[in-house]
């Protein structure tokens, strides 16, 4: 079947500055992202109808009959048996909202199918960055159960000790992990293949680190946190997501934030997650282009693709920075901070987009990965038409 997953206006919006550089789908909550989580339950051929800008990487290929889900949702085996036996022109759809359609074509926000079910169950979905730390641990588990079912572990060394249930303790082959200790009690641990956690670190459960990621000598974990692949990870973190080939690599605190890809985080950077008035915590949203309530005592940064920070750098709570910025220099720099800035509390400048691809190719090819000419053309699309 031919599978497309569609951003809202809204929710794409809402995800920035995230989703400035990916589809939603494309976002990491539990171990896999969005997508794989549809691809698991519904194998099938996958692509995208997302903001124009970013077809290029994220193309939509129709056929005849597709099945069109919205991005944002979280995969549940009873939903996607609910989509998987939809016909040809019905919908799931509640509160006016589609959740899925089953047809030839279909415009998110103006496609009004003639036939449509309420969903089976309330979709659950992620609707603003803090979704994404706040909804980590219940999805690692769910990851973590189905990827694991009927597998075998590969052993874990004796150099190591493993507090609570063996059975959620996971190990895929090529990992390294010595002289550790490792709680299951409070959830599950993943480590995945080619994944490192060198001696001394101390991790609590639940914790997915991905593919070929690493917890430096060490490292204090509390779950539940997610690394994504190649992230490279020390000093304490808590209930914090890297979406993949980010780093944060010695001392300093991390807490209830969501970093994006190629951000690195210089040594003792730290970040606070909670106000000293224990207040409620107000987050940056640019579809509004103000500061939004978010129910939530604690959040630290949401960090957008490609973005530093210097050595000792602080951030107050709920930090927001933007794509390809460069933050550095004492004291606290704004809790919103657009793209393509460099600078901290003493005010910050524009980067010049020459200065910004020098600065990505060389960070990208550490990890053997290059600046595509795709690449490049989407980020002059956000640097020309710049939050």
């Amino acid at each position: 079947m031919n599978y497309i997953l569609f951003d809202t206006a809204q929710e794409h919006g809402n995800l920035l500055p995230l989703t400035f550089t990916r589809p939603v789908a494309e976002l990491r909550v539990g171990i896999e992202t969005l997508r794989a989580k549809w691809e698991a339950m519904l194998p099938g051929q996958y692509s995208y109808i997302t903001e124009s800008y970013l077809a290029e990487k994220f193309p939509t290929n129709l056929t005849s009959d597709n099945i069109f889900i919205a991005g944002h949702l979280l995969a549940t085996p009873a939903l996607a048996s609910q989509i998987a036996n939809l016909a040809p022109g019905e919908a799931i759809a509640d509160n006016n909202e589609i959740w899925a359609y089953r047809g030839q074509t279909f415009t998110p926000g103006e496609t009004q199918p003639s036939h449509t079910t309420a969903p089976c169950e309330t979709p659950d979905a992620i609707r603003y960055p803090y979704d994404i730390f706040s909804k980590n641990g219940t999805e690692l588990k769910a990851d973590f159960d189905r990827i694991t079912k009927g597998r075998t572990s590969a052993p874990l060394s004796n150099t190591c000790t493993l507090i609570g249930d063996a059975s959620q303790l996971f190990i895929e082959e090529g990992a390294t992990v010595e002289c550790t200790t490792l709680n299951t009690k409070n959830g599950p641990i993943y480590i995945g293949k080619d994944a490192e956690i060198m001696e001394t670190c101390a991790v609590r459960g639940p914790l997915a680190l991905c593919e070929h990621a690493v917890l430096n000598m060490g490292t204090k974990v509390y779950g539940p946190t997610t690394l994504g692949p190649y992230s490279k990870c020390g000093g304490e973190l808590n209930n914090v997501v890297f979406i993949g080939y980010s780093n944060k690599a010695h001392d300093g605190f991390l807490g209830n934030a969501v970093i994006g890809e190629w951000c690195n985080l210089g040594a003792d950077t730290v970040a606070s997650n909670l106000k000293n008035t224990y207040a409620e915590v107000r987050l940056w949203n640019y579809p509004s282009a103000t500061f939004r309530n978010t129910g939530l005592q604690f959040c630290g940064p949401i960090i957008g693709d490609h973005s530093k920070a210097g050595i000792n750098t602080m951030f107050n709570t709920a930090t927001v920075v933007g794509v390809g910025c460069n933050v550095y220099g004492a004291g606290f720099p704004r809790t919103y901070i657009p793209s393509f800035s460099e600078g901290g509390a003493q005010g910050v400048k524009e980067m010049s987009l020459v200065r910004f691809f020098d600065i990505a190719e060389r960070v990208m090819a550490r990890r053997h990965k290059e600046l595509t000419e795709a690449d490049r053309r989407l980020y002059t699309y956000l640097f020309e038409n710049k939050d």
